[in-house]
């Protein structure tokens, strides 16, 4: 499902520039973001994007490279407020108790407070060398 124009309106000011440091341009925000989002909505792995998108190389670069600087972050933090100032937000947390398990190692845990680091060792009663 493609960005309609009002989505694009509201994403495009937050993104960075698309002249990178090093290198050619960047395709277009847009595309990718598209590309992006098709890719998680399907379900679908990186080699098989259509190849509308370009290559799924870039892509999937494009999107690692936003999640290490913090662009992602800071465009959902972006997103939110605006949609928050505009009430436009319904918060509903839903918890499953049924999903909610303990390690295995949980099981046999210590009662008593933690043992101590310097324990005391008592000598055998044989003497060691007689």
């Amino acid at each position: 499902m493609p960005l309609t124009d009002v989505q694009w309106a509201r994403i495009e000011p937050l993104l960075p520039d698309r002249t990178p440091r090093r290198g050619g341009r960047w395709r277009d925000h847009r595309e990718v973001i598209e590309a992006i989002a098709f890719k998680f909505q399907t379900g679908t792995q990186w080699v098989h994007l259509p190849e509308k998108y370009g290559n799924w190389r870039g892509i999937y670069n494009r999107l690692r490279m936003g999640a290490v600087d913090g662009t992602w972050e800071r465009v959902f933090t972006a997103l939110m407020a605006q949609a928050d100032a505009d009430e436009d937000l319904n918060w509903a947390v839903s918890v499953d108790s049924t999903i909610v398990r303990a390690h295995q190692h949980a099981a046999g845990a210590r009662k008593r407070g933690p043992r101590s680091a310097n324990r005391t060792i008592t000598p055998s009663a044989g003497t060691a060398a007689d």
